[in-house]
């Protein structure tokens, strides 16, 4: 953005936030479907690895091994769960920031939001970067995130037999 003309401080502009999230450690992730897996698995086992031990201290569990696995492989889901919901607030934020018309900004931080209409070469690169950047990446993280929810509703649905 030429500085001159937009009133919105660098680390508010919409190009700028969506770099910051880029080179952000965590928010990497997702730029490849496979590394976010890679990652979620490994949180997952790890959260898996940490339930067991949790679970054990269980009178109720002890009494069947199979209820004791299968609670801390379900409930270990949640961390995944929570990652990817963190994940696609943070880059949903910058697509809605990268697609809209209008940029709200605060000069000094302290309730005195500002509007500033993106002139229209600005609106297109951004919405450019959105729909190529970010949008693949949103895609990935509903993708996943549907694939974890639906492990945990299996095991949901799982639990509600009496006979396991």
């Amino acid at each position: 953005m030429n500085e001159s003309k937009c009133p919105v401080p660098k680390e508010q502009q919409p190009t700028n936030e969506f770099i910051e999230l880029s080179k952000s450690k965590i928010f990497s992730w997702p730029k490849t479907k496979k590394s976010l897996i890679l990652v979620l698995i490994k949180f997952w086992i790890g959260a898996f690895l940490l339930f067991l031990v949790i679970s054990s201290g269980s009178i109720y569990f002890k009494e069947s091994i199979l209820k004791y696995i299968l609670l801390s492989f379900f409930t270990s889901l949640s961390i995944p769960l929570l990652i990817s919901i963190k994940l696609y607030l943070g880059w949903n934020h910058v697509f809605k920031r990268l697609t809209s018309e209008r940029i709200e900004y605060e000069e000094s931080g302290w309730y005195d939001g500002q509007v500033w209409v993106k002139p229209l070469i600005l609106k297109e690169k951004e919405s450019l970067i959105a729909s190529i950047e970010v949008k693949p990446i949103l895609k990935n993280l509903i993708q996943i995130f549907s694939i974890i929810s639906v492990l945990a509703l299996s095991g949901i649905l799982l639990f509600q037999y009496k006979n396991l």
